[in-house]
């Protein structure tokens, strides 16, 4: 009589994307940033300063033509792009771990190994950006209709002291964090290695995207990080900007050797 073997259960398989990084690594990352800054620091803080000046103009460009109802999903969207825009801080501390020379002129015109790849990715980003930011306008539209837009010194009022506006912010908000969640999954890892491997744009952003959801709890805490310290940009008339984006973009650099799969 032919025996049935008896089933076996398949044998464990290790999740290749998880680094057992605890929450307190985020707090790692933003200190070895701040250490990439101090060094040389008149690069990274000069590089800070043209974000800055970038942004400053963008804002006042708005306001010159009268799209100010875009500035509020306008500074949420700069948080989609600010990783490429960070590409720079990237080579800095890429350079210094390396022990090769450092100036503003190799951060400015910067040659990824993924070549044009790198660009795709920054397309990619600018029309997440995008997409983001009429959505805001089309929320707007359905709570608020035709109404034009009362200005920056009235929208508190309409937004905080009238049931349609309670109710379009827990619709924004909801939207807002789908496309947060999302972008910040794609382009956390992505445009870091894009820089530093030889890989196309789809494949980053697929990678950044497995290994911020099975290091969910350090890139939480890495993203709340982000959140607070750009809040406190805003603060400062986006002044803090010239300290902060630096810091950040060397962190993320950080944040990316950590669970890369050569440093596991």
């Amino acid at each position: 009589m032919t025996m049935i073997p008896s089933l076996v259960p398949p044998l464990p398989v290790k999740n290749r994307w998880n680094r057992s990084l605890a929450p307190s690594d985020a707090f790692t990352w933003l200190a070895a940033g701040w250490r990439d800054l101090v060094v040389q620091p008149a690069s990274s803080l000069a590089y800070g300063l043209m974000i800055f000046l970038v942004s400053i103009a963008i804002v006042l460009g708005l306001f010159r033509f009268g799209w100010d109802y875009i500035l509020f999903p306008a500074f949420a969207g700069f948080m989609v792009v600010g990783p490429i825009l960070a590409v720079g801080l990237y080579e800095k501390s890429q350079r210094l771990a390396a022990g090769l020379p450092v100036s503003l002129t190799r951060m400015i015109f910067v040659k990824p190994k993924s070549g044009g790849q790198i660009l795709f990715a920054g397309v990619l980003l600018c029309l997440l950006m995008i997409t983001w930011m009429r959505a805001a306008v089309i929320v707007y539209a359905l709570f608020f209709g035709l109404v034009p837009f009362p200005g920056l010194n009235h929208i508190a009022s309409m937004l905080f002291t009238t049931p349609t506006g309670w109710a379009m912010l827990v619709v924004g908000s909801a939207i807002g964090g789908l496309f947060a969640a999302f972008s910040f999954a794609i382009s956390a890892f992505s445009i870091p290695m894009l820089l530093n491997e030889r890989v196309d744009a789809l494949t980053a952003m697929g990678t950044s995207t497995a290994l911020v959801w099975n290091n969910l709890p350090v890139m939480l805490t890495w993203g709340a990080l982000v959140l607070a310290l750009f809040l406190l940009c805003l603060v400062t008339g986006l002044v803090g900007l010239i300290v902060v984006f630096p810091v950040l973009g060397h962190g993320t650099w950080h944040a990316y050797r950590a669970v890369s799969a050569e440093a596991s």
